[in-house]
């Protein structure tokens, strides 16, 4: 199936999106990908699906699909082919080869996306560390210089070193110095953290899927001026305020990266001194977009994330955001049959419902407390229990 989509001029891009096992949500992947690329700056010119079992070893699309799309690009002439996978290096090669231009798989495409938008010292850095560490895994004799090989007297390089184990070499070199300069930043964030640690404040972390009204929420409750948009990835950087509660509750409020759906595990690593705020923090609040139809396994894939960075045992408080965009839903508080709060459905955008949400804030530290006073047991999955 082909589907055109019109637009101003920019640059253009085909996507390339392959139901795999008859997935049922490969309509909202697809939405999703052409979301990626409009982000990424791309005026997305067609979509090309298909149904296959499994991926082609060498093409992931097949030979037949392969000579397909290279005819349509002969035609409308796209500036990039992005594919909504992530594709092995030989695939990609190969592909870039028969289709004589450039192809993004859904891992380039998110650092892509990251490089244009961040804006801190420590973002950048984190950003070029995962391009760094992502480039090493594509040298395979991608290009026709890496096929020669240098040595001889006065030459950088053993005899009979390739091209590409230099490059290789000149990227292990970068990456290293990237990781000490990154590590200087983690030293003084987690100074600053020891501070906030022994002066006894509650630390509280926003996380959840890109684009669900993180940073609405964030500048909602602490009035901050943190950049918003409805675009995936609008904001990269981690900001702290203080909020005051109540006279008897102030915490420390963190906004963090979005995440979604494979985000790519060279990400996670770069990121992971940002993430920290999150592993340190007492309560998550996980914002969850109520109006999206893959709402459940956008929650699942932020749980993910959150296991691999060792976040999953921090208390959630399920904030269910953009209730206004559905028929029927007020703000309310679930809570579980011990009488904790597990859930707060609002509007960020609209000011719905800050007042519940608040009280929950303030009913789950106070659990929490008593809950630790009786040394009972806080790992625990509130999605599970609704």
């Amino acid at each position: 199936m082909i589907e055109q989509i019109t637009g101003k001029e920019q640059a253009t891009a085909i996507i390339i999106a392959i139901n795999f096992n008859r997935n049922p949500d490969f309509e909202d992947d697809v939405a999703e990908a052409i979301a990626l690329t409009e982000s990424a700056g791309y005026l997305v010119s067609q979509v090309i699906t298909a149904n296959k079992d499994k991926p082609d070893v060498a093409l992931f699309i097949g030979s037949g699909k392969t000579d397909e799309i290279k005819s349509i690009c002969e035609a409308i002439n796209p500036d990039v082919v992005i594919f909504n996978h992530n594709i092995s290096p030989v695939q990609e090669r190969n592909l870039d080869r028969i289709l004589n231009r450039r192809v993004i798989d859904r891992t380039q495409l998110i650092l892509d996306i990251f490089a244009a938008r961040a804006s801190t010292n420590e973002g950048i850095l984190q950003v070029e560390l995962a391009q760094q560490s992502y480039l090493m895994t594509r040298l395979v004799r991608r290009w026709s210089h890496l096929e020669r090989q240098r040595g001889g007297i006065g030459l950088r390089g053993g005899p009979g070193e390739t091209q590409m184990e230099l490059d290789r070499r000149m990227i292990a070199t970068k990456v290293d110095a990237l990781k000490k300069r990154l590590a200087t930043i983690v030293k003084q964030r987690n100074t600053q953290r020891k501070s906030r640690l022994k002066s006894g404040i509650i630390s509280v972390s926003i996380v959840g899927y890109t684009n669900a009204g993180k940073s609405t929420l964030f500048n909602s409750l602490t009035k901050a001026n943190v950049y918003a948009e409805n675009r995936l990835f609008a904001t990269l950087d981690t900001t702290a305020r203080k909020l005051f509660i109540d006279e008897d509750h102030e915490v420390v409020l963190s906004d963090t990266v979005g995440f979604i759906r494979d985000l790519p595990h060279k990400l996670v690593a770069a990121f992971r001194a940002t993430l920290e705020e999150t592993i340190y923090a007492n309560i998550l609040l996980h914002v969850v977009d109520t109006s999206n139809s893959v709402k459940e396994r956008q929650i699942a894939d932020v749980n993910l994330v959150l296991r691999e960075i060792e976040a999953n045992h921090i208390p959630q408080l399920l904030i269910y955001n953009k209730i206004d965009l559905i028929d029927g839903v007020i703000p309310h508080i679930v809570y579980s049959e011990t009488g904790e709060p597990i859930a707060v459905y609002l509007s960020a955008s609209k000011n719905l419902g800050f007042e519940l949400l608040r009280q929950a804030i303030v009913e789950k530290i106070d659990y929490q407390k008593l809950a630790n006073e009786h040394k009972q047991d806080l790992i625990y999955e509130p999605w599970k229990n609704r």
